[in-house]
């Protein structure tokens, strides 16, 4: 019976104790006291907030700052509470993360300011400082030299001491510095550190950030940042001329392959052949044929429909060479003023064909994966289309150099472009070798429209745009002369890309055009004189 009161008693009293427990209330952590202060509508209070809840390491606070950015965060100044309403649509309460029914009445959405919007990207960034993918601790990195926030440095040194990618480790190196700069309590050995980390890394950003230190700088930060500043833009400067060296070089292939056909037909045969602009764009639109046929049947070989593009647009463009040299050209040698007529009415005439069969509208022709996308080397960026161009047309060239030296078609064909009556009296067939010449200058026009077709718009007036800049390098490279062309286009691009930012993309060009004609009354038969039949005559 005894036993049996103290077994009631104790039950009793377990129960008073657990009943009590579930009535007085949970006690707010600091994470909690956190995200309440964007409840007080207070743009120094939810700075802190921001601060506070980034700096947590809470699994929520991730999820409070995004939905903060994007204006999905919602609080009730009468009970405090904050909530987040998700990308589905549901709500939930921001401490807990438990799912809410709906917002309260008095909920209204978190204000930001631009300081604030700043704020925000910069705890973003911090928050993925920690990522275990190094692509996004790199952009985290980069996010926090841009923002510079104080309340991250201690994020930032944690990453620095435990990552081992280097190029990530850098740039912790460098957000660090940031930090230090703009550091009120930082001491002048660590500011001068600070300085030369920036210094080192000599991009605009570096820049930026160094001429934006304000002017309450210690002496010796002032005078090391100046003379960082000097440094970088000396280096920035340098990088400037390599790049417009690079988009000269990236111009000159583009000239060079689309010249180089022009080099062969106007070199051996002295005809001035204004439909050139047109194989081009023959080639262009049979590379779209080829792509169109690959994504409606083959869509696994995109990647490959260039490849597939260059000889089929070489065998297009050069059997339609072949039949305007038999049907037109033949009639009119040695009337060059003819020629120019006929060419020029037969590109009208061509130009009107493929709009009447493919419309007057740009085609799509798309860039397979091995062309797209660009890398950094040094201070300059270097897209792979471009770089692809570059290769692919000194390959034709190279090609090119080859056939005219080691096959029985390039000895004729120099013996022809040599001296035309003596190779005639020797047996060789002038007619077939003109023939094939036009078919060849017209082939590799061709493929030049395949390259071009990734880099411009593929449309009936493609060609026009090449043909009077083609003649330009023939002419100032020397007629029929390969190395003349070469030389020729690349110095013309190079030119160009220089003029420009100086005398502007028009004057740049009329400029040019004026240097040529100048150059033309010295030297009329340009840089690398060719003997042939033109000459002669």
């Amino acid at each position: 019976m005894f036993a049996n009161c103290i077994d009631r008693f104790r039950a009793l009293f377990l129960s008073i104790l657990l009943l009590s427990c579930l009535t007085v209330p949970a006690l707010a952590g600091p994470f909690e006291d956190s995200v309440a202060k964007f409840a007080n509508d207070e743009f120094s209070d939810t700075e802190a907030a921001i601060g506070e809840v980034a700096a947590s390491g809470n699994v929520l606070a991730s999820p409070i700052i995004s939905a903060l950015q994007d204006g999905r965060l919602s609080a009730d100044p009468d009970s405090k509470k904050v909530f987040i309403t998700r990308t589905d649509g549901k709500i939930v309460d921001a401490t807990t993360g438990a799912a809410v029914d709906k917002l309260p009445d008095n909920a209204a959405a978190v204000r930001l300011n631009n300081r604030l919007r700043r704020t925000v990207e910069a705890a973003l960034g911090g928050l993925t400082l920690l990522s275990p993918d190094p692509a996004k601790r790199l952009a985290a990195a980069q996010s926090v030299f841009k923002s510079h926030e104080e309340n991250l440095l201690p994020t930032v040194e944690a990453a620095l001491a435990k990552e081992n990618v280097k190029s990530v480790k850098q740039a912790f190196a460098e957000a660090r510095a940031a930090i230090i700069l703009f550091k009120s309590d930082a001491s002048d050995s660590d500011k001068l550190d600070a300085v030369a980390v920036v210094k080192a890394r000599g991009d605009q950003e570096a820049l930026a950030l160094l001429t934006g230190l304000g002017a309450d700088q210690p002496p010796l930060v002032a005078n090391a940042a100046a003379s960082a500043v000097s440094s970088i833009q000396s280096n920035l400067a340098m990088w400037s001329m390599v790049q417009n060296a690079w988009y000269g070089l990236s111009l000159g292939s583009v000239l060079l392959l689309a010249a180089i056909g022009l080099a062969i037909t106007f070199g051996v045969m002295g005809v001035i052949n204004m439909a050139h602009g047109e194989m081009v764009m023959l080639g262009a639109y049979t590379t779209f044929v080829v792509q169109e046929v690959i994504r409606s049947r083959y869509p696994a070989l995109f990647d490959y429909s260039l490849l597939i593009a260059v000889p089929l647009a070489f065998l297009v463009a050069g059997l339609i060479g072949v039949v305007i040299e038999r049907t037109i050209i033949r009639f009119l040698y040695g009337r060059p003023l003819e020629t120019l007529l006929a060419t020029w009415g037969l590109s009208l005439v061509l130009q009107q064909a493929v709009r009447t069969a493919f419309g007057p509208t740009n085609r799509e022709v798309g860039n397979p994966s091995w062309m797209s996308g660009a890398f950094e080397l040094g201070q300059i960026t270097i897209t792979y289309n471009r770089l692809w161009i570059l290769c692919f047309t000194l390959a034709v060239f190279a090609i090119l150099l080859a056939m005219l030296r080691y096959t029985a078609l390039g000895l004729e064909m120099r013996a022809v472009t040599q001296n035309r009556r003596m190779a005639a009296s020797m047996g060789i067939a002038t007619s077939r070798v003109d023939a094939l010449t036009f078919g060849l200058g017209s082939g590799i026009a061709g493929i030049a429209g395949v390259a071009l077709s990734q880099i411009d718009n593929v449309s009936p007036n493609l060609g026009q745009s090449y043909i009077i800049d083609s003649f330009m390098v023939v002419v100032f490279g020397g007629v029929g002369n390969l190395w003349g062309t070469l030389v020729g286009a690349f110095t013309l691009g190079i030119a160009n890309k220089f003029l420009e930012p100086v005398a502007g993309a028009v004057l740049g060009k009329i400029a040019i055009l004026v240097l040529i004609i100048l150059f033309i009354q010295k030297r009329p038969r340009g840089l690398f004189a060719l003997k042939g039949r033109a000459v002669e005559a």
